[in-house]
């Protein structure tokens, strides 16, 4: 019989794999379709909708990016990654936090492909448009904004740092492939340009009175790199190589698990 546990370890493990899927298609419309990476999130979502078996795989990652999410929800509330209570430890936690919410956002994309509303029409980044649209009509919408963008810009040096000192490999099973720190270097520092253009958006919607359609999402941000030469292509390799280290991690990543007698994280490959 599976206990709770097990079933929180494969649900996770169900996270991982759909944030390989997501990376990876992003990365790859982004190379060899233009039109697709140019609906931003919608066009990731209707490349995979195109699939063999692709709605299948679109509720499999609505499954998946969920859990991810409560996973990192866990760490904002219970701190299963021992993370800490001081100022950089919780800076940590919410930063989790943050990435659970994105990652619900991502899932509820995923639903509207999967479900009955399917290839429905649509800009990519519309529903963070009115989200953002709703965040500005408050007083203190515009600093809320702003304060997001500031937020992703201290995420985005975290990712580069993770990617040039390869301190996620701590989390990570011996027994991983030995392509795993090249992999999660790559594509950390291309998680990071990312965003940077997200932040970067946020930013200009928030202090500069720029309005919600500058907001970018996952897709829109690397869209906006298309112009950019090398550096499109690098950060769409990048991310391709991420959504292989996120399949890695499906099944060597070290997840916690909560000792329900003692409350107190424990860890197993």
């Amino acid at each position: 019989m599976v206990d709770k546990s097990e079933k929180f370890n494969w649900l996770v493990r169900v996270g991982y794999f759909s944030r390989a899927i997501l990376y990876f298609v992003l990365g790859l419309i982004a190379l060899t379709s233009s039109s697709k990476i140019a609906e931003g999130t919608n066009g990731i979502f209707r490349a995979i909708e195109e699939y063999p078996a692709g709605t299948v795989i679109l509720w499999i990652m609505v499954i998946g990016l969920i859990a991810y999410a409560l996973f990192r929800f866990c760490s904002l509330f219970f701190d299963i990654e021992n993370n800490g209570s001081d100022a950089k430890g919780w800076g940590k936690r919410i930063g989790h936090a943050g990435s659970g919410i994105a990652h619900l956002a991502l899932a509820y994309s995923a639903y509207k492909f999967a479900g009955s509303e399917g290839s429905g029409g649509g800009s990519g980044s519309g529903g963070a448009q009115e989200a953002a649209s709703g965040v500005l009509s408050f007083d203190l919408g515009g600093f809320v904004l702003g304060a997001l963008g500031i937020a992703l810009f201290v995420a985005a040096v975290h990712q580069a740092k993770k990617g040039l000192t390869g301190s996620f490999m701590n989390r990570i099973s011996a027994q991983a492939p030995d392509a795993t720190r090249w992999l999660g270097g790559a594509g950390f520092l291309a998680r990071a340009v990312v965003y940077l253009v997200i932040g970067w958006s946020l930013i200009q919607a928030g202090f500069m009175s720029g309005g919600a359609d500058q907001i970018k999402t996952l897709g829109d941000a690397v869209a906006s790199l298309a112009g950019e030469g090398f550096v499109f292509t690098l950060t769409a390799i990048g991310l391709m190589l991420f959504g292989l280290f996120s399949l890695i991690l499906a099944r060597y990543r070290i997840i916690p698990e909560l000792d329900s007698s003692a409350g107190v994280p424990s860890y197993r490959a």
